[in-house]
C-alpha cells in the first residue's frame, strides 16, 4: 500500500523536473547570442517563402509523375443497378429466358493502353527538363533568402554598432557640458562655451534617438524574416566572415567558370530551355498517326436470348489527322521561337556571371581599402578628441574644438562601422555571384 502512494508521487516529481529542465533550456536560449548561422536555419526552417519554394519543388515532382502515368494503362471499372417494375421473359424453344430483371446489375472493366501518341514523348521529356528547373529554382529561392537574412542580420547588427556610437557621443557631450557649466561658474569662461556644448550635446541626443528608431526597424525586419521575435536579443559578431573578407581576393578568371557550374539560377535557365526545345518536337510527330489499344469485360445478371452473362472485347484504336489547316506548321514555328528566346535568355545569363564576377571583385576590393582607411580615421579621431578634451581641461582650446572633435569621433566611429559591415557585405555578394550559401558551401538540388 505504501508502494502504491510512493510511486505516482514519484512520477509527479519526474514531470516536474522534466518540466523546469525544458524551461530553463529555453531561457537559456533565448539569453544566448544570436548567430547568423542559427538565423539562416531558422528562416528556412520557418519563412514562408522557403515553404513555398519546397511546395513548388514538390508540385513539380508530381507533374512528373502525372507526365508519366500516360504511359500506363488505365483501368476502369463501373457498375450500374438498375431497379424495374417487372420481370420480362420468353420461351425459347424448350428454355425460360429472363429478357429483363426486375433488379438489375451490370458491371463494365474497361482498360486501355497508348501504344503511341505524338504529343506524349515531348510532353514528358517537357515535364523532366522543367521538374529540374523547378529544383533548381527552389534551391535558388532559398539559397537568395539566406543571403537576405545576412543582409539583414548584418544591417542589424551594424545599427547596434551605430546605437553605441551614439550613446558614447552623447555620453561626451554630457561630460563636456558639465565640464563647461563648471569653468563658467568658476568664471574661466564665457556663457557661449556653456551654449555651444549645450547645442551639442542636443544633438547627440537627436542622434541618438534616430539610431534607436533605425535599429529597432532592422530588428522588426529580421525578425520578420525569423518568423520570430527577436527584441532584446544580442547578435553575436561574424569574426569569421570578417577575417574571410579581409583575405586577398582571387583572381576572376579561377572563379566563373566555377560560378557556371553552381549556379542554380543558371541551371534552371539552362533545363527551362531545355524543355522549350523539347517542345519543337510535337508539331514534327503529329504527322504520324496515334494508336491505342482497349478492352472491356461485361458481367450481367440478365443473360438475354444469348444465354451468357459475361462477355468481353478488345480492339486497337488508330487517330490520323492527315490535314489540319497548316496549324502544325504554325505551331513548330511558334515552339521553335519560343525555344530560341530561352536559349538567349540562359546565353545572356551566362555572359553576365562573368561581368557580376568582375563587379563583385572590384567591390570588395574598394572595401577591404575602405576599412584600412576607416581604421586610421577611427584613430585618428579618438586621438583628437582625447587631446582637444586635455587642452579644454586646461583652458588652452575653446568649446568650439572640443565639441568639433567630439562630432569628428562620432562621423569616425560610424563610418568604421559602416566599412566593417560593408566589407562583410561584399564578400557575401561574391559568395552569391560564386554560387555558393552565405557560408561558403556548394548548395544540393536534383541536378
Amino acid at each position: 500500500m505504501q508502494r502504491m502512494t510512493i510511486e505516482p508521487c514519484l512520477r509527479n516529481l519526474a514531470l516536474l523536473a522534466g518540466l523546469f529542465w525544458g524551461l530553463s533550456f529555453a531561457a537559456v536560449a533565448e539569453t544566448e547570442p544570436l548567430t547568423m548561422e542559427s538565423a539562416v536555419g531558422q528562416t528556412l526552417a520557418r519563412n514562408e517563402r522557403a515553404l513555398i519554394a519546397g511546395e513548388e519543388a514538390r508540385a513539380a515532382a508530381a507533374r512528373l509523375q502525372q507526365a508519366r502515368s500516360f504511359f500506363f494503362p488505365a483501368i476502369e471499372v463501373t457498375s450500374t443497378y438498375t431497379r424495374r417494375p417487372y420481370t420480362i421473359s420468353r420461351t425459347v424453344g424448350d428454355t425460360s429466358v429472363t429478357i429483363q430483371r426486375l433488379n438489375a446489375l451490370t458491371t463494365y472493366v474497361d482498360a486501355s493502353l497508348t501504344l503511341f501518341d505524338p504529343d506524349s514523348i515531348p510532353a514528358l521529356r517537357q515535364t523532366q527538363f522543367e521538374n529540374r528547373a523547378q529544383q533548381a529554382g527552389s534551391a535558388e529561392t532559398k539559397r537568395l533568402l539566406a543571403f537576405e537574412v545576412c543582409t539583414a542580420f548584418l544591417t542589424t547588427l551594424g545599427n547596434n554598432r551605430v546605437v553605441e556610437a551614439a550613446r558614447h557621443r552623447h555620453e561626451l557631450a554630457v561630460r563636456n557640458l558639465d565640464a563647461a557649466r563648471a569653468r563658467f561658474a568658476a568664471g574661466l569662461v564665457s556663457a557661449n562655451d556653456v551654449t555651444r556644448n549645450e547645442l551639442e550635446a542636443a544633438s547627440a541626443e537627436s542622434a541618438l534617438i534616430s539610431a534607436r528608431g533605425q535599429a529597432q526597424a532592422a530588428f522588426l525586419n529580421l525578425g520578420y524574416l525569423l518568423y520570430d521575435d527577436i527584441s532584446g536579443r544580442t547578435l553575436k559578431e561574424p569574426e569569421a566572415l570578417l577575417n574571410e573578407a579581409q583575405a586577398p581576393p582571387p583572381a576572376s578568371e579561377a572563379l566563373a567558370p566555377a560560378a557556371l557550374k553552381l549556379r542554380a539560377d543558371i541551371a534552371q535557365l539552362r533545363w527551362h530551355a531545355r524543355a522549350q526545345k523539347a517542345l519543337v518536337l510535337g508539331p514534327q510527330l503529329n504527322w504520324l498517326p496515334s494508336f491505342s489499344l482497349f478492352g472491356q469485360y461485361r458481367q450481367t445478371n440478365e443473360s438475354g436470348l444469348s444465354g451468357k452473362t459475361s462477355t468481353w472485347s478488345m480492339g486497337v484504336d488508330l487517330s490520323w489527322t492527315v490535314f489540319d489547316g497548316f496549324a502544325r506548321f504554325s505551331l513548330f514555328r511558334q515552339r521553335q521561337a519560343q525555344a530560341h528566346v530561352a536559349e538567349l535568355d540562359a546565353a545572356a545569363a551566362e555572359r553576365n556571371v562573368g561581368v557580376q564576377m568582375q563587379e563583385a571583385l572590384t567591390n570588395l576590393t574598394t572595401q577591404q581599402a575602405a576599412l584600412r582607411q576607416a581604421d586610421i580615421a577611427l584613430e585618428v579621431a579618438r586621438r583628437n578628441a582625447d587631446e582637444n578634451h586635455e587642452l579644454y581641461r586646461q583652458g588652452l582650446t575653446g568649446a568650439l574644438q572640443v565639441a568639433d572633435a567630439v562630432v569628428r569621433l562620432y562621423e569616425a566611429e560610424v563610418a568604421h562601422v559602416q566599412a566593417r559591415h560593408g566589407l562583410m557585405l561584399s564578400f557575401l555578394n561574391l559568395r552569391l555571384v560564386q554560387g555558393l550559401d552565405p557560408f561558403g558551401k556548394e548548395i544540393t538540388y536534383g541536378k
